[in-house]
């Protein structure tokens, strides 16, 4: 299979393969769109099963980066990368010295952060050779680690989610099932409980598993079997796809709100979601918080000011807003939230493309 006969492959600007002999990279950039500004999103470090594989994760996850920054209104476009490696045992200093060697060469048109495996200290080695990193804690711009404000818009997105099905304002009776405790899920774990949720939570790390049960009560389930506990709210914060044929109908809860990016194996899923009644929050608008805090570093840079909590908070606040109106499109038109999400995402990046065709026209 070549890279346009992929199956990911969405028209994307620009896929990019680097090799660093000495430190042992394995890289791989893809820019899908540029329309609203130069592409940003995270590094992943993954151990690949092969290079086919990593490539179908990268084209994957640029697209997502394209339609999450443009549903949280911010002026960046969408590429990913990911590092073939295991982030356990092969990341080294030099290896991400060496990843910020090769975005050094693609001159400011991506911007990495941290993602699944890679930590602020690695994206921290990279900016000794590149300016285009961010998610850095040094500085007066510096956002730092995105994890906690990830966390609180997939929190204010589950609010809104009871919000709409059980008319409440906190959690108060509802049970979560949280799958995945890492750096998101876990504050998450915390704001859920604080609301009032009981919680059933799973996760291959039992350390952080036993960590979070410790601090909120939950319960620990093995990780296959979070799809057959009884829940409200099923909260997908590990990898993908966890939302597909094999698992559908095993979850019985009547919302999914969680941090995972491509929860959904295919379209379809989405639709049989929608046709069974449960409200699917999509992912990237869910977990947009992270970017958003990541755009206020970027935004500091340009202007020369400093990082904006205040504005963070307000773009929280319209991300909030774009979810109740893909929630209330979806009841008005009768069409899937996923497929509602996705026309606002086109819609913003059309129109940003238009308007950047129509000044190089003008010049």
């Amino acid at each position: 299979m070549t890279l346009f006969d992929s199956p990911s492959f969405a028209q994307h600007e620009g896929v990019h393969a680097f090799f660093d002999e000495k430190t042992g990279l394995k890289a791989m950039v893809a820019v899908h769109s540029t329309a609203r500004g130069p592409a940003v999103g995270g590094c992943r470090m993954w151990n690949y099963g092969s290079s086919a594989e990593a490539l179908e994760d990268v084209l994957r996850l640029s697209r997502g980066m394209s339609y999450k920054n443009a549903v949280a209104d911010l002026d960046m476009g969408g590429g990913k990368s990911v590092i073939m490696g295991d982030s356990r045992t092969q990341k080294t200093p030099e290896l991400f010295r060496a990843f910020g060697r090769a975005l050094n060469t693609l001159g400011g048109t991506y911007y990495s952060a941290e993602d699944v495996g890679v930590s602020v200290e690695d994206i921290a080695e990279a900016r000794k050779e590149t300016p285009y990193v961010v998610g850095l804690s040094g500085g007066k711009e510096g956002s730092g680690d995105p994890s906690p404000v990830t966390a609180e818009g997939v929190y204010r997105s589950t609010l809104v989610a009871a919000r709409r099905l059980w008319k409440q304002d906190d959690l108060t009776g509802l049970t979560v099932a949280l799958q995945g405790v890492g750096h998101v899920g876990g504050y998450l774990a915390d704001k859920l409980a604080k609301a009032g949720a009981k919680l059933i939570i799973t996760d291959v790390n039992t350390q952080a598993l036993e960590e979070v049960a410790a601090r909120t009560g939950a319960e620990i389930v093995a990780p296959d079997a979070i799809y057959d506990v009884q829940a409200d709210i099923y909260a997908p914060c590990a990898l993908g796809a966890t939302l597909n044929e094999k698992t559908l109908d095993r979850i019985t809860a009547r919302a999914v709100v969680g941090a995972a990016n491509n929860q959904l194996a295919t379209p379809e899923i989405g639709l049989e979601l929608f046709r069974r009644g449960v409200l699917y929050a999509p992912d990237y608008v869910v977990n947009g918080g992270g970017i958003i805090n990541v755009a206020s570093e970027m935004r500091a840079r340009e202007t020369g000011g400093s990082y904006d909590p205040q504005w963070v908070e307000g773009k929280l606040d319209r991300l909030m807003q774009t979810l109740e109106e893909v929630l209330e499109r979806s009841d008005a038109e009768k069409r899937p939230t996923h497929e509602i999400a996705d026309a606002i995402a086109e819609a913003r990046i059309n129109a940003a493309r238009d308007a950047k065709e129509a000044q190089r026209k003008a010049a």
